[in-house]
């Protein structure tokens, strides 16, 4: 017993080392026949452990299932093949299924791998690095390919993800894998050009997650953009990407009021919309509010939202589209990196630039002033 304990504990330190979420040198996940060595029994008996652990004894399955579990190995329940054979099943990794920005993302992805006969698995993060790796090391040995989006991880984490399963990033280049984003530097030009030609001389970026790779883009880009705008620029945060986020980056925007903001994205903008109205600032009367993202609502606000819009239904359909060429084994100098275009969507919470008026603060929030209707402007195309 203590000899296989210590033959167990031998196997453990090796794979370890060889973990691709960890270090260098990740070659393969640990297979039923490592874990088999391991606890010194055959693979069948380890089959049984995991599918039939009535037919084995007690003392025997904990020893196999300490082990696998030491070791890293998941058995495959969703499709009972290995590792190497095709299970006709994708899958798609968001960091928050419930925030609609994901919505048409998931409907183009799932339209058009269904179409091509494929089963779509969704994962959702919650933001969380730890449940991105859980959940990658789950869904790898039960799906052909996968499509991942607002990743926590290192571009060295996702490349060994990629170098067990075809692997396709939305928003975000990682050097060895096919991508798709939208042209963040468009998009923000055309939101300054409308500011700019509203009368706004000044904007504050609302920042979103520290660990973001698509706010990391939006802040250089509005970087390399303000100068040829002649703008001023600051920013604040960052702040979680939530309304409840947006509300809080109201008492940020407070301590100097700016004339305009670009905001991460929209659920934080609709949270500064809700926000400001709360501290009773006129939104676009004293601070006009630009989001990211176009997300389904964001014409009902009041006043609805001028956001920069982006293809979400046709960015699934083409990460599907990279994904099969990725599973087919096409060369990564063709189409490594699908480009799509913004559009700025022109509505309500934008306004010509005013002189703000000064008004008296009571505990920090500001007197309400009296209310604006909402209007709908014509969308205008980066």
């Amino acid at each position: 017993m203590h000899r296989r304990a210590r033959a167990g504990r031998r196997h453990v330190t090796r794979w370890r080392s060889r973990s691709p979420w960890l270090g260098a040198g990740a070659v393969r996940p640990p297979t039923i026949y490592d874990v088999a060595a391991a606890a010194e029994v055959s693979p069948s008996t380890v089959s049984r452990a995991f599918s039939r652990p009535g037919r084995v004894s007690a003392e025997t399955a904990s020893r196999i299932h300490r082990i696998a579990a030491e070791l890293g190995y998941r058995a495959n329940a969703l499709t009972g093949v290995s590792a190497r054979e095709r299970t006709s099943a994708v899958a798609m990794v968001v960091p928050d299924v419930t925030n609609p920005v994901y919505f048409g993302l998931i409907h183009g992805f799932e339209a058009a791998a269904t179409k091509a006969g494929y089963t779509v698995v969704l994962a959702d993060t919650r933001w969380s690095m730890r449940q991105e790796r859980t959940v990658l090391d789950r869904i790898l040995p039960a799906v052909d390919g996968l499509v991942v989006t607002g990743s926590r991880l290192s571009d060295r984490g996702m490349r060994a993800a990629a170098g067990h399963r075809a692997l396709v990033m939305l928003n975000r280049i990682v050097p060895g894998t096919r991508t798709v984003l939208v042209d963040t530097a468009a998009g923000v030009d055309a939101a300054l050009r409308h500011l700019v030609g509203l009368g706004h001389r000044s904007v504050t970026y609302v920042a979103g997650p520290p660990a973001s790779w698509a706010d990391g883009m939006r802040w250089r880009s509005l970087l390399d953009a303000a100068p040829r705008f002649g703008l001023r620029i600051s920013r604040i945060g960052p702040y979680p990407p939530t309304m409840a986020g947006g509300t809080a980056a109201v008492d940020g925007l407070l301590r100097d009021l700016p004339s305009a903001v670009l905001v991460f994205n929209d659920l934080v903008a609709i949270g500064i919309l809700h926000g400001a109205k709360q501290a009773g600032i006129g939104v676009p009367d004293e601070m006009s509010v630009v989001g990211f993202g176009n997300v389904v609502g964001a014409d009902f606000c009041t006043p609805p939202l001028t956001t920069v819009g982006t293809p979400m239904r046709a960015m699934g359909t083409a990460a599907f589209e990279q994904l099969q060429r990725a599973m087919s084994g096409d060369p990564m100098d063709t189409h490594a990196v699908v480009s799509l275009t913004a559009r700025l969507m022109v509505r309500g919470s934008t306004g010509a630039a005013r002189r703000r008026r000064t008004r008296p603060a009571v505990d920090g929030i500001r007197p309400a002033g009296p209310p604006r209707g909402s209007r709908t402007m014509a969308a205008e195309s980066s």
